[in-house]
């Protein structure tokens, strides 16, 4: 309801992929929570999980004036831009609001918390609607894609594979981001620092899980913890992946131009091939 982007599987290169263009925002979107109120709770984790990624790498992702190549006039900026003062505005708001709010909207079905949850969906979409997404979600469409066998839990009465696509996601989230954050330690740590005070807020525990000194392995353990307080396993190879398939992985990610040009990192072969071997 707020993006310029629409997602389809190109088949015959066995990835999901996007199309971006301005002409495709919608001129109104209406968001009413009363239609998550029957939302089982698998489908309502992964789609949290979703808007916690959306609004990471959208804030995590490069600078908008450093993304090249550089366009003649703004007018003619792409779809996705790279972070900027008012995507970071988005971006912050939906990640406070996710780490706040997705236990008790999807374990407890706080109506309260419900809503923030979609509002926060919303706002992440102004934010990464035009700064962008980047690895996390860049490397989840080959991986959704080139499933064979393996079907998430809560999702048995589809009838066939699937990884939902959060799931795709957040999976590949703790080894992109301990690769991303040295472009930029501070913003990472700052992401960090939120969903920790949003665990110790909920558990009432001081436990320190990291620390500014290493900020991508602070945001990556955080994630983590976060996923297990939610049941979801982490792990590629949970879902029937294996060394042997990172080659075809990396084959479905190096043309995701729309996204992996958001990488606050340049990325090549070799680097998403270490990537996919992390994120086993």
């Amino acid at each position: 309801e707020t993006t310029g982007v629409a997602i389809f599987d190109d088949t015959p290169k066995q990835c999901k992929t996007g199309i971006a263009h301005r002409h495709l925002k919608p001129s109104l979107g209406i968001v009413d929570s009363e239609n998550t109120a029957n939302l089982p709770a698998s489908v309502a984790i992964y789609s949290g999980l979703d808007v916690l990624c959306h609004a990471l790498e959208s804030y995590t992702a490069v600078p908008f004036d450093q993304r090249g190549p550089k366009p003649p006039s703004p007018l003619l900026r792409p779809a996705y831009q790279g972070s900027n003062p008012i995507s970071d505005v988005w971006a912050m708001f939906a990640l406070q609001a996710c780490a706040a709010n997705i236990h008790k909207a999807v374990l407890l079905g706080d109506v309260e918390s419900r809503q923030a949850m979609l509002l926060a969906s919303s706002a992440a979409g102004l934010g990464f609607g035009n700064a962008g997404v980047h690895l996390c979600h860049g490397m989840s469409y080959p991986v959704s894609s080139q499933n064979k066998s393996y079907t998430a839990p809560g999702y048995e009465r589809v009838g066939h594979p699937i990884i939902p696509h959060g799931l795709s996601v957040i999976v590949n989230a703790p080894a992109v981001f301990q690769w991303t954050a040295p472009a930029n330690p501070q913003r990472h740590a700052a992401c960090a620092r939120i969903l920790e005070q949003a665990r110790q807020t909920r558990t009432g525990s001081t436990l320190a899980v990291g620390n500014e000194n290493d900020a991508g392995a602070w945001l990556a353990r955080e994630i983590e913890v976060l996923c297990e307080s939610l049941g979801v396993e982490l792990g590629l190879q949970r879902m029937g992946y294996s060394v042997a398939d990172v080659p075809s992985l990396v084959a479905g990610t190096i043309e995701q131009h729309r996204v992996t040009k958001i990488s606050p990192r340049p990325v090549d072969r070799q680097a998403l091939e270490q990537l996919f071997e992390n994120a086993m």
